[in-house]
């Protein structure tokens, strides 16, 4: 019988002894064995923070971008395996994109993060901080990756997407992983870890597996290191609670099942689009998975003239839904991850009927498509109705973790905020109405105890992702029962990884570690003109000082002709009167303009084109008679790849334009974005 293996330490090992036999969710045949027991953690944590994290630390962001990239296609290219083995879950084909597309295209989404990023192994965080009257002493922050190990405790539901969506951040941040998956289903987290590894995109140590059971894993975690939990709520908040997380600090991440609501608008009437988006949604969320979904629809949330008829339409639907192997043409829902979850959901089911009344489903009356087929991880999708959700509210309190639902109805739209609230906090919501006005009354009033809202209406539906789909570059957690953790979330998300620290000192001091010129530091004049320098050869700092220019009318007048920008400021000298300005003021863009015309070298050389301009400001007015020059300096630089053999091998460079007249003071500044050529290719 097949062991599936742990990789620790740069190697496949066995654990000691069985932990947990392993069964195909559909046949219960047994598919192999698994075990943790024996594994020196300390060890497995060093080895990730010495060999793994010395390595990702050296990478810049660029390059930490560019391996996700790498993975993610190397992955792709393999995903038909993945599939093979995610069956053995009871995941439909439906199902198991959305755990092995979904978590590969969570690298991709990490890996284009890097152009947020500086072309550094760490991130400079906001903007300085003017500390001293002259200018000489200021303050900023950079923001380091981590030097542990990240700790991801995953649930049985999502073997590939679990990982994926996690290590994708941590790796992009620099810091390693340990992910524990869970027992029941580790043996798909182990086929593409072991794929990961042949890779070799990774530098060893960056990723660890422990397949068993993982006793005693959290027992030597410290400091430096971060823990994410996935899964229920009783467990992660018993984990939470181990001494070692509070005596060393750990950052503990917790995301935990929640009892989801979605929302019928009154808008949303039976006959509209809305309406049947509405049923077709909630039957969706209940069978995707077979219901096992951290946000899953739990509670269904309906107009009260509505209730009788949405419940008769969710039933209806519910009734065509074919449940059987995954591999039969037709089944729509599979079995649960294992005869175990099928266990709990059925007690959980058992509970909430003591208050509550089934209306559609029968746990043990269903029908069962397929040959080889074994009952004990099937289930069938059950909807509860509660008419008096106030008082019966063992429904806001008992998730049955599989195709279960209440639907229960509500007055008004402040009674559906309440409902929602009683979950005690959520990982998602959604509203399906037509109506904008309610949907900014439901947003607003639930938004405190939920992670994220999701809502729909006929002009979003085609390309909404649903009530149940969590997105990489958004916020993946919630308050309360939820947790109170995040995950994910585009940058927000990287930055979690990161340990933000002030720094203080004089700006060319600054400057020299953050690699970002900071005002007031020294500027060095570039000889020969920056514009005749490739990539390689620019230093951040040095700066060129340009001619100058006397500002008149005539240039006023003809900018206007030029733009079409008549504003009274600039062309009528009689309708000053209590503005702030005195006479006739030059256009902000044409000062922005004629600094173009003085920092530039217009002869042909390594900078390819100037594609943008950011955090442009005007900051005095200039009047015809001030002389206006530029400082022009180098800001910035960030690599970038060559997408072909033949693309031009080229980076990014940012240069502040701080434009000032004949007192001195900055009239105006700017950021530009210029595409300048390398050396070398």
């Amino acid at each position: 019988m097949k062991t599936f293996q742990n990789y620790i330490l740069g190697n496949w090992v066995n654990g000691d002894g069985i932990e947990t036999p392993l069964y195909h969710a559909v046949s219960q045949v047994e598919l192999g064995s698994v075990s943790s027991a024996g594994i020196d953690y300390d060890q497995v944590f060093e080895y990730g923070r010495k060999t793994g994290g010395r390595s990702l630390r050296k990478m810049t962001f660029q390059e930490r971008g560019r391996m996700l990239k790498a993975l993610a296609l190397y992955l792709m290219e393999r995903k038909d395996r993945y599939y093979e083995v995610s069956a053995w879950t009871g995941a439909t084909k439906v199902d198991s994109w959305i755990d092995i597309e979904g978590g590969i295209g969570n690298l991709f989404a990490n890996a284009s993060l890097r152009r947020q990023f500086p072309d550094l192994p760490y991130y400079v965080d906001g903007s300085a901080a003017p500390l001293s009257k002259n200018g000489t002493f200021i303050g900023h922050h950079i923001m380091v990756p981590k030097e542990g190990v990240a700790v991801h405790i995953n649930a049985f539901n999502f073997p590939v997407w679990g990982m994926l969506e996690k290590i994708a951040v941590n790796l992009m941040a620099g810091v390693p992983a340990v992910v524990k998956p869970s027992e029941y289903t580790c043996y798909l987290t182990e086929v593409v870890v072991r794929d990961i590894i042949a890779s070799a995109i990774l530098p060893e140590g960056s990723l660890q597996l422990i397949c068993g059971l993982g006793r005693g894993i959290l027992d030597h975690v410290d400091a430096r290191d971060i823990v994410t939990f996935t899964g229920s709520a009783s467990t992660g908040k018993l984990l939470k609670g181990l001494p070692r997380i509070s005596q060393e600090s750990v950052p503990f991440n917790l995301e935990a099942d929640s009892l989801n609501a979605t929302i019928l608008g009154k808008k949303a009437v039976p006959g509209t689009v809305e309406y049947d988006l509405f049923v077709k949604e909630v039957v969706k969320e209940m069978t995707i998975k077979a219901g096992q979904k951290c946000t899953a629809v739990r509670r269904i949330l309906v107009p009260e003239e509505y209730i009788d008829e949405v419940q008769v339409a969710i039933s209806s639907r519910l009734a065509t839904t074919k449940i059987g192997n995954p591999a039969m043409e037709g089944v729509r829902m599979g079995p649960l991850a294992s005869s175990l979850q099928a266990q709990r959901v059925r007690s959980s089911v058992e509970e909430l009927s003591k208050s509550q009344p089934i209306v559609f489903g029968d746990m043990d009356h269903f029908e069962i498509l397929g040959e080889q087929v074994k009952r004990e991880a099937f289930f069938s999708p059950i909807l509860f109705r509660n008419d008096d959700p106030f008082v019966k509210t063992a429904c806001h309190d008992i998730e049955a973790f599989g195709p279960v639902a209440t639907i229960m109805p509500y007055k008004e739209m402040d009674d559906a905020i309440d409902l929602a609230k009683l979950g005690k906090g959520s990982l998602v919501s959604s509203i399906v109405t037509p109506d904008n006005q309610e949907a900014r009354d439901y947003v607003v009033g639930a938004a405190s105890m939920h992670g994220r809202i999701l809502v729909l209406n006929e002009h979003c539906a085609k390309e909404s992702t649903g009530h149940g789909s969590p997105m990489p570059l958004l916020t993946h957690g919630g308050p309360g029962r939820a947790g109170g953790g995040e995950e994910m979330g585009g940058k927000r998300g990287v930055l979690h990884y990161l340990q933000r620290t002030a720094i203080q000192g004089h700006p060319t001091t600054i400057t020299a570690i953050t690699e970002q010129f900071q005002v007031g530091a020294e500027m060095p004049e570039a000889n020969p003109h920056v514009f005749r320098k490739h990539f390689e050869e620019l230093v951040v700092g040095e700066t060129v000082f340009t001619h100058k220019h006397t500002v008149s009318e005539a240039d006023i007048v003809n900018f206007a002709n030029v733009s079409g920008d008549n504003f009274y400021a600039h062309m009528d000298a009689t309708s000053l009167e209590g503005t702030i300005f005195e006479r006739r003021v030059a256009h902000g863009y044409f000062i922005l303009s004629k600094a173009a015309g003085l920092f530039v070298d217009p002869k042909k050389g390594p900078v390819l084109l100037n594609y943008g301009i950011e955090e442009a400001r005007f900051t005095k007015p200039v009047y015809p008679g001030a002389t206006i020059g530029v400082r022009f300096t180098v800001k910035e630089k960030i690599d970038q790849e060559k997408r072909s053999e033949d693309d031009i091998a080229k980076g990014i460079v940012k240069f502040l334009v701080d434009v000032y007249d004949e007192t001195g003071e900055t009239v105006a500044m700017a950021t530009i974005l210029t595409m300048v050529k390398k050396l070398k290719d």
